[in-house]
């Protein structure tokens, strides 16, 4: 056996892991997401809360109606600080006219406090906008968008179901260009049905080309209840797999991208706020079919997760009805460093101590025994206040998050 095996295996002794409520000592950023579930096509390899139009209307006024209703329970719920980020997630959001956006973005405004220089993210698709489109978008308030890529490669797309051409992807990035957005994301897969490490390379290239601001570049995977999860395609080999990824990570950092995350990649201060929150284990508030929330309640001293029901019409009745639109638990106790794990591990950086204790509402010490055993095992390191995966953490990132399961 391995030291680094040895050193993993070893059981957890008796510990500080138990104890009194967390106590926080202020509430955390806040941001909103607002889920907005159809597209004209679900992706086989998509496991998210999404449905296909089928070439039929989609609900947009009564389905926005819903959101500000859903909205104005939680505007009463509570005395919630300035929100700072906003992200109209899918699905495919761009499939909303711009007026319904407009209209959106404006009723967020009216019923929560928007930070003095707001993120407020839209993620569109190649094919489901235009020039016209993109402006009356920026118009309306959206400072960012995040254009769902995938690949360059005609035949890749096709592969993985995808309803855009190459073309129509570098049409759609000039035109957000052209309309003014100074703050554009892209989204690129890697280890494709068919793909080597040259054509994933290219993929790159071809990015670099049209300037974006942001990288967010993710490994294909396989997940269930997916029509992929069903009929797995071929994929190319692990060892394939990771020189695309590695040698991905040093063309992004050779052309200046910084890598902040994972999967996420950014020119000087183009990191993505919102999902910056999410890393950081920062609140927020979750609208919409499927969408989810995190929210801390210091007078209650817990941190709870929401849920809400994924159809759009059973949520949108719900609502209307003002029932119930999902579930509320509480995180507990001894899950909570794991969670803010979870997430804090992703950020190439780490995080430190004061952050732990700030966002749990635990000491420090509840912690001690996996970080040793993570960093006797190679797998942190320790920097003054602050704790960052080595590049072998990184690599087997599950096995590290593993760590701080409670037990």
């Amino acid at each position: 056996m391995s030291r680094t095996a040895a050193v993993l295996d070893a059981p957890r002794p008796d510990g500080p892991n138990r104890g009194d409520m967390p106590r926080f000592r202020c509430r955390p950023p806040l941001g909103l997401y607002v889920h907005l579930p159809w597209c004209v096509r679900r992706c086989p390899y998509c496991d998210f809360s999404s449905f296909a139009t089928d070439g039929k209307r989609i609900p947009e006024r009564g389905y926005i109606d819903a959101l500000l209703l859903e909205l104005d329970a939680y505007a009463r719920m509570d005395a919630w600080p300035a929100v700072g980020t906003v992200f109209l997630g899918g699905g495919t959001p761009s499939l909303f006219s711009p007026e319904g956006i407009d209209r959106l973005v404006a009723g967020i405004g009216n019923r929560l406090k928007l930070s003095s220089e707001p993120e407020i993210t839209l993620e569109a698709n190649p094919g489901t906008v235009d020039r016209g489109r993109f402006a009356e978008f920026q118009r309306a308030g959206v400072t960012r968008l995040s254009i769902g890529i995938q690949t360059f490669d005609d035949d890749a797309l096709a592969r993985i179901g995808r309803i855009h051409t190459a073309d129509d992807a570098v049409r759609a990035i000039e035109n957000a260009r052209a309309a003014g957005f100074a703050n554009l994301n892209l989204d690129l897969m890697f280890g494709l049905p068919g793909q080597n490490r040259r054509s994933a390379l290219a993929d790159l290239d071809i990015a670099f080309s049209l300037e974006p601001d942001h990288v967010s570049r993710y490994q294909l995977t396989i997940e269930p209840n997916t029509a992929f999860g069903a009929h797995p395609p071929r994929l190319p080999p692990d060892g394939a797999i990771w020189e695309m990824q590695v040698s991905g990570q040093r063309k992004l950092a050779r052309r200046g991208y910084t890598r902040y995350e994972v999967s996420a990649f950014a020119a000087p201060d183009k990191q993505c706020r919102h999902n910056r929150n999410y890393w950081e284990f920062g609140d927020y508030i979750g609208i919409g079919a499927g969408a989810h929330g995190k929210l801390t309640r210091p007078g209650q001293r817990c941190v709870t997760r929401t849920r809400n029901t994924r159809s759009p019409r059973a949520w949108m009745n719900q609502v209307n009805d003002r029932r119930t639109t999902g579930t509320t638990s509480p995180v507990e106790r001894d899950d909570l460093a794991f969670e803010f794990m979870l997430n804090g591990l992703r950020l190439v950086e780490g995080f430190n101590y004061g952050l732990f204790e700030e966002r749990t509402g635990l000491p420090r010490e509840v912690i001690r025994y996996p970080i040793d055993k993570a960093r006797h095992a190679g797998l942190l390191r320790e920097d003054g206040e602050l704790v960052v995966p080595t590049a072998l953490g990184s690599r087997f990132l599950n096995d590290l998050i593993a760590l701080f399961l409670p037990g």
